[in-house]
């Protein structure tokens, strides 16, 4: 695929490094040489330096012939301009990073894709959704859902205490055969490794274990690994950045009762004049004494959202040995989820992963219509909505030429999640989730095409 992103941020720059380990033809503009100078150096992509909204600088990159192109610079206007022109110039699909949650909320009305905008994505509403999710599901450390809950995908850590620890899966399969889960991905304690599991797969102490499973089954699991379902009323929120903000609005439309905590003392008047449902409290969130006296100890739960990770992760670990249920860190820095099961954080979640993320299923073949990498490991979980023409129309699963890099975690059939074992068939307008590692990701496409 021949890919235009402008800006080279942040958010740019992951994407564009991400995409160039797949050979695809990216280019990469931006108005700052400094920006790219790392970029040209260091990733096998074209850069051009430029305003990304001048019709010659697009012409330049070569935009008519572009399959895709992507506004992801730090101006709202700049991406929503691009994508008009870059339509307008014959570019196939446009994407705009957006910072105004309106757009999104006002999508359908608007009717962006009639302006030449295909998608929006906003990294910190992303972000705001995945701490709710994760607030839900109060005892995984990783959670997505798929067709709004139809399956829903958790990673837990598995305690010793769990029975099916010492079990290969096709045992505990035997053992527990009412279960509504499905294993679909390992990362053994202190690897890097990530397992696709089989029948013969032993699952072993510490084990970060992610599951696709139906509502009934998220029970099930909480039952099974030993974890405690606890009810989050009371939230702590660190940083009064835009995370924290939508954060806090959607937390307070759901009925949580919410402190947040911002240093800068206009912006705290102004978020407690846009919040009035949240305790908005002006203070420096990294005195632990301040923490103490806005009861920290009474917290179910701590989300830290400043500009600084280290200040994130710092704080996050203070609420940790005051026994909150659950700490949730924003990070800039991809290296720091290697650390945080090791260091006793539940969650770190990064913005840039989940824009990516969010962006990848219009680079991949066949009908894609979610996609999520799953932290820290190698390995992506795709939904592909079947159709007609595609290889496994018509298929029962085990007579499949899949690969054992990938296994089917479910299905979902008329708006019903489904946990499909090796006797069931597939068929036109399934949408089947899919986790595989990198190297089968071009078989399964060819499956779905």
């Amino acid at each position: 695929m021949k890919i235009i992103i402008a800006g080279a941020g942040e958010v740019g720059f992951h994407l564009a490094k991400l995409l160039s380990y797949e050979s695809q033809d990216i280019t990469l503009i931006d108005s700052q040489k400094e920006s790219l100078a790392y970029a040209d150096t260091h990733l096998d992509i074209r850069v051009l330096k430029g305003d990304a909204t001048s019709i010659s600088v697009l012409q330049d990159a070569k935009v008519g012939s572009s399959d895709l192109v992507i506004g992801v610079t730090s101006s709202e206007t700049t991406n929503l301009t691009l994508c008009l022109l870059a339509k307008q110039l014959g570019c196939k699909r446009t994407i705009a990073r957006i910072s105004n949650t309106e757009f999104v909320d006002n999508k359908d009305t608007l009717n962006f894709p009639a302006l030449g905008i295909d998608e929006l994505i906003s990294p910190e509403e992303l972000a705001a959704t995945e701490i709710q999710l994760l607030l839900n599901q109060s005892a995984f450390n990783d959670t997505y859902e798929f067709e709004e809950g139809a399956l829903i995908m958790v990673g837990v850590s598995l305690p010793k205490t769990a029975p099916f620890v010492g079990k290969m899966v096709k045992e505990a399969a035997r053992v527990f055969p009412e279960l509504h889960f499905m294993p679909i991905a390992i990362q053994r304690t202190g690897t890097q490794y990530t397992l696709i599991p089989r029948g013969d797969t032993v699952f072993k102490e510490e084990d970060q274990v992610y599951f696709i499973t139906l509502k009934e089954g998220v029970d099930e699991l909480y039952k099974l690994t030993g974890k405690e379902k606890k009810e989050i009323k009371n939230v702590m929120i660190l940083g009064g950045s835009k995370v924290g903000i939508n954060t806090a609005r959607d937390l307070c439309a759901n009925k949580f009762n919410v402190k947040l905590i911002e240093q800068d003392k206009d912006k705290a008047f102004e978020i407690a004049d846009n919040l009035p449902n949240a305790l908005v409290i002006n203070g420096d969130g990294r005195n632990v004494e301040l923490l103490q006296e806005e009861s920290l100890e009474s917290m179910d739960a701590f989300i830290a959202v400043t500009g600084n990770s280290e200040t994130n992760i710092m704080s996050c670990l203070v609420a940790k040995s005051k026994y909150i249920k659950k700490t949730i860190a924003l990070v800039e820095n991809m290296d720091y989820f290697q650390l945080s099961h090791s260091i006793g954080i539940d969650t770190l979640i990064n913005k840039k992963l989940l824009a990516a993320n969010n962006i990848f299923r219009y680079i991949r073949k066949g009908e894609v219509v979610a996609m999520t990498r799953l932290n820290n490991l190698n390995a992506e979980i795709l939904e592909f909505e079947v159709k007609l023409t595609s290889a496994v129309n018509g298929q029962i699963i085990r007579e499949l030429d899949f690969p054992r890099a990938a296994t089917i975690g479910g299905v979902v059939r008329d708006g019903k999640g489904i946990i499909a074992l090796g006797d069931f068939e597939i068929r036109e307008g399934d949408r089947v989730v899919v986790c595989c590692l990198p190297k089968a990701i071009p078989k399964i496409e060819k499956l779905f095409l």
